[in-house]
């Protein structure tokens, strides 16, 4: 069950010619592909594109009628091996994951079809994940793009100019015989705007005919002699064949200016920067709102490979360029000033520098890196700063980010926190999700992360026959199934490994939306899911395997025990299950709103903290971070400690109560049934309630009085 749904909106992707499409930028990208014929897509769902995916998912139908296949790929590289179709086939496919952590695994499959090339256009659509707002390393496909010499596209956020670079990116792809690279930053996937549509199209060479008539080339294959081979064809002939078709199709816009006040600088941006640049000149009134700037703009919708005599055609006439680019290395900077230098043009290039060597370009730092520029080279004086100057980060209170309200994957770490206290600490090897968070406050477990579905493979060398202590590695059931199971549980299993692992199955690809996988539980008409983790690893050959709910923190603190203190020998695992609190609030909610609006009898469970019982101490709060657990002023005069509180943020999960008695805390945890639409047994049943609880009351203060009298 994925965060959202498309199923209304797939239905905007069947406009024809003539017809405006308006609608987000990631069904712009949908739409794009049927527009071009696409017999095949595939990918990996992750942030920016995740959507992209849900999109597809969608639209099965649709995708029916076109002869469209579309797999949901075990992982990246899965994804990039399907374009193995394009190599002897006039197949147009596409592939889209999350960059740069998909490519990198994905790498294997792309420099092959890099290498041998493509018959059929192939499309890579890679959600470039740069910035504050990211959760993967800093780095960038452009490097993956050189290294391979696949034909980067860095559209303009608009979306006309992004469906033209999608079908762009086909033909570029089959003119040149070569795989190109469609990189899609989070705000180009989530714009809105519109666009003229086109007709969908079928591929007019089937996959059918592909099966029914096999083709094979030996030269397309990178063994020895043909690699060799296949290195000088990508200078000799594709990369020509590509710059004459970016060059002749002008996939590159030169924006030229509305007045000659700044005609001898320019600026030279990244496609996707675009909107920010124009953004950053409108506040030094450089430019209006509708993109007429007083600088000379040259729009690389392809950052690589670069078209030598566009650049020096731009920079002929100018003192001074400056170029926005984001991220490092500078790749294109340093490119320009080769080309200029060949060229003999001595225009000055300016880039790091006058900007940021690295981080994000958000509006303020390239509105403070173009002011930089023109101040050097046109006299231009700086302006006053702003009143009130922007805040720092010093003056932004930290947050951390953690894990949802009633998420199943917090009490597993309370009680791994709670034996640690009595075992002592241990190395936790950690893995990509949501389950990285107890890495944070307030749990504060977890060493390294190496990449999803590595979590064992990262504690792999801390296997001394003489060590007291075992290793504990988690891996969520996305990683699992995405590259765990093979190279942590088999590699666990093969080299004989002493060690456990916790599992985190919580039904979903949880942190990238929520879509189904292989041991989702709920039923999925296209899919076959509701495969079991255990019986995975058994049939790996895991003889130790426990599986547990994961909110019975007592029995999960006694079995991680056992597991780490157990004679036994071999690899351990323990399956900690609960659905997604997230995914299940999607599905309950509407149904429980719907049945409280119909007038229909619901019942809502909250949990809550007796102000009278509470001591002030807090390791409820310690030991599990639920953000609906805080604290609020003691009502006690006499006491200092603010006591904690609920929220009403609370799911009733119940983990704060069953913290307090595994933990054996404080008894000030209460829970309440919150009655909707109560009926007349309910409201007989609550009056004899309050009337009894009334009486003794009653009868204890008399007592009480009858005593002090």
């Amino acid at each position: 069950m994925a965060e959202r749904s498309f199923a209304r909106e797939v239905e905007t992707l069947r406009a024809g010619e003539g017809e405006t499409f308006r609608g987000e930028g990631i069904l712009a990208v949908a739409k794009a592909l049927l527009q071009s014929g696409v017999a095949y897509v595939g990918g990996y769902q992750g942030a920016p594109i995740s959507h992209l995916m849900d999109v597809f998912s969608d639209a099965q139908g649709l995708l029916g009628e076109l002869g469209v296949h579309f797999e949901q790929s075990a992982s990246e590289a899965a994804a990039a091996a399907m374009l193995a179709a394009s190599v002897n086939y006039p197949l147009r496919g596409a592939v889209t994951w999350k960059s740069t952590v998909g490519t990198n695994v994905a790498s294997d499959a792309l420099a092959n079809v890099a290498s041998g090339g493509v018959t059929g256009g192939a499309l890579i659509i890679v959600g470039e994940d740069y910035g504050e707002g990211s959760s993967i390393m800093q780095e960038r496909s452009h490097a993956f793009a050189m290294k391979s010499q696949i034909w980067l596209l860095d559209p303009r956020p608009n979306l006309q100019c992004v469906v033209d670079m999608v079908e762009h990116g086909f033909a570029l792809s089959e003119a040149s015989h070569t795989p190109v690279m469609l990189e899609l930053r989070i705000r180009t996937c989530h714009l809105h705007g519109h666009f003229q549509a086109k007709d969908n199209r079928p591929s007019p060479f089937t996959l059918r005919e592909a099966m029914e008539n096999p083709r094979r080339d030996v030269e397309r294959i990178v063994l020895p002699p043909m690699n060799f081979g296949h290195e000088h064809e990508k200078i000799d002939k594709r990369w020509p064949a590509a710059v004459d078709y970016i060059r002749r199709h002008g996939l590159n816009e030169v924006l030229a200016p509305v007045s000659e006040r700044h005609a001898d600088l320019g600026i030279i941006v990244q496609g996707g920067m675009y909107n920010t640049l124009m953004r950053a000149l409108e506040l030094l009134d450089l430019a209006d709102g509708f993109g007429r700037a007083d600088v000379p703009i040259y729009v690389m919708n392809v950052t690589y490979p670069l078209i030598d005599d566009e650049v020096t055609r731009f920079c002929a006439d100018k003192r001074a360029v400056l170029v926005v680019e984001e991220g490092q290395p500078e790749f294109i900077e340093q490119a320009l000033h080769a080309i200029l230098r060949r060229a003999d043009l001595q225009t000055k290039v300016v880039g790091k520098g006058a900007l940021p060597r690295a981080g994000e370009y958000t509006g303020q730092v390239m509105k403070d890196g173009i002011e930089s520029f023109l101040v050097a080279f046109a006299g231009r004086n700086r302006s006053a700063p702003t009143s009130p100057p922007p805040l720092s980060m010093a003056d932004v209170p930290q947050r951390p980010p953690g894990f949802c309200t009633g998420c199943p994957e917090r009490p597993v770490f309370t009680a791994m926190k709670l034996v640690q206290q009595e075992l002592g600490p241990f190395h936790v090897s950690c893995d990509i999700g949501c389950h990285l968070f107890s890495i944070l406050p307030p749990f504060n477990i977890g060493s390294t992360t190496m990449g999803y579905g590595l979590g064992w493979s990262g504690a792999a060398a801390f296997s001394d026959p003489n060590a007291t202590k075992r290793t504990i590695s988690v891996m969520g059931d996305g990683g699992f199934w995405h590259n765990g199971l093979a190279s942590g549980v088999g590699g666990a299993v093969f080299n004989k490994s002493d060690s456990l692992l916790v599992i985190i199955d919580n039904g979903y690809s949880a942190a990238t939306g929520g879509q189904d996988i292989l041991s989702s539980r709920p039923g999925n008409v296209s899919r076959s899911t509701d495969h079991s983790i255990e019986t995975a690893v058994r049939g790996v050959g895991v003889d130790w395997v426990r599986t547990i709910r994961t909110y019975d923190i007592g029995l999960m603190r006694k079995t991680l025990k056992e597991a780490l203190t157990t004679p036994v020998k071999g690899p351990k695992v323990i399956v900690a299950q609960a659905e997604c609190m997230l995914n299940r609030q999607r599905r309950e909610k509407p149904l429980f709103n719907a049945a409280v609006k119909a007038g229909k009898r619901a019942v809502r469970q909250r949990f809550g903290v007796d102000e009278d019982v509470c001591t002030g101490d807090h390791s409820c709060i310690r030991l599990s971070g639920c953000p609906s657990l805080t604290v609020k002023p003691n009502p006690d005069p006499l006491r200092a400690d603010p006591v904690a509180h609920v929220n009403n943020d609370c799911v009733g999960c119940g983990v704060c109560g069953e913290v307090a008695h595994a933990a054996v805390l404080c008894p000030s945890f209460f829970r309440a049934d919150i009655l909707f639409n109560p009926t007349g047994w309910d409201r007989f049943w609550t009056g004899l309630q309050l009337g009894l609880i009334g009486a003794l009351q009653g009868w204890a203060e008399r007592r009480r009085l009858a005593r002090a009298a």
